[in-house]
């Protein structure tokens, strides 16, 4: 048992201060194990350095670094709520520190000792206050103090201890081989745990920081470029050329030029020996659809099956008839597959689409079940593919004998970005939008034009036209911003009172959403208020309004995502952005919203304002969840690490060799946690 306790796998239990049953709330933080707890990184830490006078404290609900000496300790009050107080003084004025209901921190607080305090300024120019802050001695020479995401019944010190704990009795050995971590200055790995949970200084958490984000982003690469090794195979789909005119000439619109470019570069990757893997990406609206249509088309002329997999019904369905009225007339089978089928439905479709009487078939994840096969797929479409796992596109390619690869996503991203996430797919831009529509007018107010906006959405339900409004939550919580459920309530109190309006939320079932989806598209529904479910959704050309309330909860490229769901039609669509976050972040978001339709532009607007933090959010992507490593604040490291694992994949391209064998297990450890739902 104690060979057990000492290595980094043994369970957390063992670790003192944990025990059975705070091991259990570790586990919903996905901490298990020893080494789990180590890698529970800060997400951020109170830096006790940098000091401000009390004197020199504002009661503006900021919070304060305050180091003073303890000059008088209350006696408690002990009542409902037990009160704890001290006064405590840096030569430039007093502060009055209150606990509640915490002897603890209060017996800590010895008389005529310095400490270094941290919490929210309160009281008046007559005294100033602060309620339980967090402190540390004065003398500590970690003067930064780690903040680590929670969950009930632990406590930032409860969590501190236990890591404390956990770096004191383990050693953690190194999985990067001494010629990389020479060739690339790393620390130790066990140094950089130390110093990432506990730095002395800034030297200290820049070495740490560098050293665990360099690992994981090595990792990483190392995965996606081995999986990536496995599809440099010949094609079993190669095609020849084909006169595609009947397509252009059937369609009831002119293409964009964008569009006939990325059609026609479709058409000549799948004409290679290898097969193609080519990223489309394109504003919502700017007409993928119809690229994919193009390159179904010429995999039909060619004899091959295609596949379009998306991950909404909602979306499937938008995709089928867009794409069977493309194609029917053309002599096209298409034929759509989604859960929702009845089972003898699904039976029949499945059946056709094996037996090759299906040319292109469109679905959800209904598509990758076993019970799907086909006939002759040359081509694979995914649509917003980072919401599919990695293992669900490969589940989809393997139908096929080293099928065509199409991935469409309207998710804009700057293309060096792009090529270190995709990799070696080859990029089409639709820089273009179709003729005919007009860019969307964006503005910016606070929530004091509600009724005016109200009045606004009025006039166009009145004249046939429709409008979304978007809640960042869906029920109220502990948070008081806007929430979908309650929302629709509040509107019984305007103007818009008597007006059919739906409720759109992650949390309904699928037939549910779907149904409200519809009446929308009906117009059945004249406004919807609607959760960011709707940011990848049906088109609806008759809705011209978008409003979204605390616009400051999403990102740039979210809300430009979403502003996407109008200006679909020939009428003139608005977009509301509403916040009374008065923050000058806030203020240069919402300019450039305000200023900006360009989706590329607003990606890299997104990244420089950003720093640290989520651009798109890992998870979009279907990669592995980063725990420190941030993919787009790290791109330098990126670009390193990426020279790194090719330097390691030269030599052994599937990691096949024993010495490689621990960045084997790493990898399956780190793409574990790959989002697959």
């Amino acid at each position: 048992m104690n060979d057990i306790k000492k290595s980094p796998d043994s369970p957390v239990c063992y670790i003192k201060g944990v025990g059975e049953k705070r091991a259990k709330l570790l586990l919903k933080l996905g901490i298990s194990t020893a080494a789990d707890l180590a890698g529970h990184y800060p997400r951020g830490y109170i830096d006790f350095n940098d000091v401000t006078h009390i004197a020199d404290m504002i009661n503006n609900g900021e919070n304060y670094a305050v180091k003073a000496y303890v000059t008088k300790k209350f006696p408690p009050y002990y009542g409902r709520v037990n009160i704890f107080k001290v006064l405590v003084s840096d030569g430039t004025g007093e502060m009055l520190i209150t606990f509640f209901n915490s002897d603890y921190s209060f017996s800590r607080l010895k008389l005529d000792n310095e400490y270094c305090f941290y919490g929210k300024a309160a009281g008046d120019f007559l005294r100033k206050e602060m309620h339980s802050p967090v402190f540390i001695n004065a003398y500590e020479p970690n003067k930064l103090m780690p903040k680590y995401s929670l969950t009930t019944g632990i406590s930032q010190g409860i969590m501190s201890g236990c890591i404390k704990n956990v770096l004191r009795d383990f050693e953690f050995s190194d999985n990067l081989s001494e010629e990389i971590r020479d060739k690339y200055s790393l620390i130790p790995y066990d140094t950089a745990l130390r110093w990432i949970h506990f730095p002395e200084n800034k030297a200290q958490y820049d070495k740490a920081k560098y050293r665990l984000t360099f690992e994981e982003l090595f990792v990483l690469q190392l995965g996606l470029k081995s999986v990536k090794n496995r599809n440099k195979r010949l094609s079993g789909a190669k095609m020849e050329a084909k006169n595609t005119d009947a397509f252009y000439s059937s369609l009831p619109f002119e293409l964009t030029g964008a569009q006939k470019r990325t059609i026609n570069e479709c058409c000549l990757d799948m004409q290679k020996q290898v097969p193609m893997n080519r990223l489309l990406q394109g504003d919502v609206g700017s007409g993928k659809t119809a690229v994919a249509a193009g390159a179904a088309y010429f995999a039909y002329l060619n004899g091959f099956q295609s596949t379009l997999m998306a991950p909404t019904e909602i979306l499937a369905k938008q995709h089928y008839d867009t794409l069977n009225s493309f194609l029917a007339p053309l002599g096209v089978n298409v034929a759509l597959l989604t859960g929702s089928l009845t089972p003898a439905k699904k039976k029949e479709i499945r059946s056709l689409i094996a037996s090759g009487q299906v040319d292109v078939a469109v679905g959800t994840q209904a598509l990758i079940q076993k019970s799907t096969s086909f006939s002759k797929l040359g081509l694979v479409i995914t649509d917003e593919q980072h919401r599919f796992g990695v293992s669900q596109r490969a589940s989809l390619t393997d139908k096929g004998n080293e099928p065509h690869k199409l991935v469409m996503s309207a998710t804009p991203i700057p293309r060096t970005l792009a090529m270190i996430i995709y990799g070696d797919l080859d990029i089409s831009i639709l820089d273009e939008m179709p003729k005919g529509r007009l860019p969307i007018r964006t503005y910016a107010v606070d929530s004091s034009y509600h009724d005016r906006l109200y009045k606004f959405i009025l006039k166009y339900v009145q004249n046939g036209f429709q409008a979304y409004i978007v809640c960042p939550l869906i029920e109220e919580g502990i948070s008081e911003k806007a929430a979908a459920t309650n929302y629709i309530q509040s509107l019984n109190n305007t103007c818009l009172a008597g007006i059919p309006i739906g409720l759109l939320h992650g949390k309904m079932k699928q037939s549910d959403k779907d149904s409200v989806m519809q009446d929308f598209k009906d117009n059945k529904i004249k406004v919807l208020v609607a959760t960011t479910v709707v940011e990848v959704g049906v088109d609806v050309p008759n809705a011209v309004i978008m409003i979204i309330e605390n616009a400051e909860q999403f990102g740039l490229s979210q809300l430009h995502q979403l502003r996407g769901r109008v200006g679909r039609g020939t009428e003139q669509s608005h977009c509301i952005l509403v916040t009374d976050n008065k923050n000058e972040y806030t203020k240069q978001r919402m300019d450039i919203m305000v200023c900006t339709s360009d989706g590329f532009e607003i990606a890299n607007e997104d990244l420089k304002l950003r720093g640290p933090g989520d651009f798109f959010g890992s998870r979009q992507h279907g990669l592995p969840e980063l725990k420190i490593a941030d993919i787009y604040a790290d791109l330098d490291i990126l670009r390193i690490t990426g020279q790194a694992a090719d330097e390691i994949l030269k030599n052994d391209k599937h990691l096949e060799k024993p010495e490689n064998s621990c960045y084997l297990k790493m990898i399956n450890k780190l793409f574990e946690n790959s989002p697959d739902a």
